[in-house]
């Protein structure tokens, strides 16, 4: 019963997170529509729900030891989203779930449009950073150019969240993570 009821947390927190990251999703495509107070106005509101959606994962959390590590992969994700470590709602949700497949996948089709020319340098450059911090968050190894295009671009908000996700004692310090990246913008 309590292994069903699991599941069923499991669930909805999943649900509750694709939402979001949905929300954030329609929010950056539809962004011309929208009036640009209307759009911070509803970005806002859609971040102070992701804020609060990561302190009922942590009060979960708190309560149940075996959930611990499903709720921070979770938070790490909603932390990287707040911080804006991650700006592709896509990505925010492959991490969260820990999908690295995914998001070599992802990785590859960013190079492809490259070649293609759907993407310019910079704006491949900057997805490709994303996704390799993502894949460097989740302790996946990364081949010696994954990893200086990652070491000579990245944020000091990335470094932070790489340090922090890969750290195994880093649960008890990710929200104050994600408060100091929060209070930096």
């Amino acid at each position: 019963m309590a292994l069903k009821q699991t599941e069923k947390l499991k669930s909805n927190v999943e649900e509750q997170l694709e939402r979001l990251v949905k929300q954030l999703e329609d929010l950056e495509k539809y962004r011309e529509d929208f009036e640009p107070e209307e759009y911070q106005e509803t970005k806002a509101e859609t971040l102070e729900q992701m804020r609060e959606f990561q302190s009922s994962l942590a009060k979960l959390a708190a309560g149940d030891l075996s959930l611990t590590d499903y709720f921070a992969a979770i938070q790490l994700g909603i932390q990287a989203a707040l911080s804006e470590v991650f700006r592709t709602p896509e990505v925010i949700l492959m991490f969260a779930k820990k999908q690295p497949e995914q998001l070599r996948l992802k990785l590859a089709q960013i190079q492809r449009d490259l070649k293609l020319g759907k993407l310019s340098s910079q704006a491949a450059q900057a997805q490709q950073i994303e996704v390799l911090g993502a894949l460097k968050g989740l302790g996946e190894i990364l081949n010696t150019e994954e990893a200086n295009l990652l070491e000579k671009t990245n944020s000091v908000s990335l470094q932070q969240f790489i340090k922090v996700s890969t750290d195994p004692n880093s649960k008890s310090r990710l929200l104050t993570l994600a408060e100091n990246s929060l209070s930096l913008e």
